[in-house]
């Protein structure tokens, strides 16, 4: 028998019209838990619209010529999934609180080329990693600083050994949605990291994503960037990447499209460390995916910090292809603006002492603002002595400020032991009291304690310089309000 634990919640700030899954008393929000005994939803298949069509075509039009074998089958299979799959719209479970429409009633205009490189940005200050910058979706050049061990792989996709290696860890991704076609059919290339095994990576990959073409704010165009990486880690390596995606100076209220896809494979007792920093346009849109697949008594660490984008979505899938393997997630969202911030992750264990936490903690500082979190944990039945938690928790600062929750396990195997939770408030009474007690005053006692409920997983970012630059954001928007 299948148990589908399912913990809606739509909560708004107080002072607000409340939903029907938030019930206020003159005392105290009573939580509505539903728990239905159903078998998993099944997927149809629909028919493309216009829109989509008309994208696609931009998309192919605008394609390199003669790619390699693995793009143009790449671009094969995300072009025969993207023309029999319609628009998401809000009668779309997955999509029931994203609002999309910013994008479809755009003039989408894929970038058919990379920038000229004098007018970029300069790479990160830390000069311990090995950096490598992406702009508008293309792999332009590496740090000369770049040192990496004998055997390891960091470039673009151009055939030999690297494209039948990645040929062979690929295969059809059955979680993926229209965004994973678009980027699909619309990657002018792939990018490559390749660890071979047993060889341990001292310094971090860090990929610098920038975005250099954008439409002055309120114009219709959206130019549209599909960068992809590929992360092959074997047997018992190991490696730190790093994602940072942020607008060229000059661009910090353009209008752009960024849809990008990260790959990874972890072999058996490898370990990958991963950071993703997101901080682009207030006025773009910002569309992730993140595909993880774990072999047996691998290690996977993901630490996230997202706060710019009109929309700003992560999918993030991982998948379990052997035992004991381990898996930390940690993301700390802030909509401070007409902003939407969407997490929807899926963990599946399908393998016997699994370990699993994940963390997410938003702040939604706005009136207009939303941050939106769905979150499954699926334990299949051979995935005996699983432990899985997930905590979500959030901060509404306005009224009409809204975050809509929706943990949810769903538990096949009967030796587990999986727990999830959620909490939504403004701050409390008793906080600011604490502060104003010891002299410090009401706005600044308020902005004290919003930027210490996210440093909790900004300070899991695991080098000082990511740290500083995210607290540095938050606090230049905490200012603002």
């Amino acid at each position: 028998m299948s148990v589908l634990a399912s913990s809606p919640f739509v909560i708004r700030s107080p002072n607000t019209s409340i939903s029907s899954s938030f019930a206020q008393s003159s005392s105290r929000p009573k939580f509505h838990t539903s728990v239905s005994l159903s078998a998993a939803p099944t997927v149809g298949i629909g028919f493309s619209d216009p829109f989509v069509l008309q994208l696609a075509e931009t998309l192919e039009d605008s394609a390199s010529s003669s790619p390699s074998p693995y793009i143009q089958s790449l671009r094969d299979s995300s072009s025969e999934s993207l023309v029999s799959t319609p628009w998401p719209s809000r009668k779309d479970e997955a999509f029931r609180f994203t609002d999309t429409s910013f994008i479809r009633q755009s003039q989408i205009l894929p970038i058919s080329q990379p920038p000229e490189i004098g007018d970029l940005a300069t790479m990160s200050e830390d000069t311990n990693s090995s950096q490598f910058l992406i702009v508008d979706g293309y792999l332009l050049n590496s740090s000369v600083l770049s040192t990496l061990p004998d055997g390891v792989f960091v470039g673009s996709l151009s055939g030999g050994e690297i494209a039948e290696k990645v040929s062979s860890l690929t295969s059809d991704f059955q979680w993926g949605d229209l965004f994973w076609s678009i980027n699909g059919l619309g990657a002018p290339d792939v990018a490559v990291v390749y660890v071979p095994a047993g060889v341990r990576v001292e310094t971090p990959v860090h990929f610098k994503y920038l975005s250099v073409e954008g439409a002055e704010g309120g114009s219709k165009v959206l130019p549209l960037s599909n960068p992809r990486v590929f992360v092959v880690v074997e047997e018992g390596g190991e490696i730190e990447i790093i994602e940072e995606f942020v607008s060229n100076e000059g661009n910090e209220d353009k209008s752009y499209w960024t849809n990008s896809v990260l790959e990874v494979v972890i072999g058996e007792g490898a370990k990958v460390k991963h950071s993703y920093v997101q901080n682009q346009s207030f006025n773009c849109a910002h569309i992730k995916w993140t595909s993880v697949k774990q072999e047996s008594a691998s290690s996977y660490e993901l630490v996230e910090a997202s706060s710019g984008g009109k929309l700003s979505r992560h999918n993030l899938h991982i998948q379990q292809l052997g035992p004991d393997t381990n898996t930390e997630v940690s993301t700390f969202h802030l909509s401070a603006g007409d902003q939407t911030q969407d997490l929807h992750s899926r963990l599946i264990f399908d393998h016997p002492r699994a370990s699993s936490r994940q963390l997410h903690k938003c702040i939604v500082a706005h009136s207009s603002g939303q941050a939106v979190f769905d979150g499954n944990i699926r334990v299949n039945r051979y995935a005996q002595q699983t432990d899985a938690g997930q905590l979500t928790r959030s901060l509404l600062l306005e009224p009409r400020a809204t975050v809509n929750i929706k943990p949810n396990l769903q538990i096949i195997a009967d030796d587990v032991k999986c727990s999830h939770g959620a909490a939504i408030s403004d701050l409390e009474d008793d906080q600011i009291f604490y502060m104003r007690a010891r002299g410090v005053d009401l706005d600044t006692a308020r902005k004290a304690l919003v930027f210490s409920f996210g440093k909790e997983v900004i300070n899991r970012l695991p080098h000082l310089y990511l740290q500083k630059g995210v607290e540095k954001q938050v606090k230049e928007v905490l200012r603002r309000l």
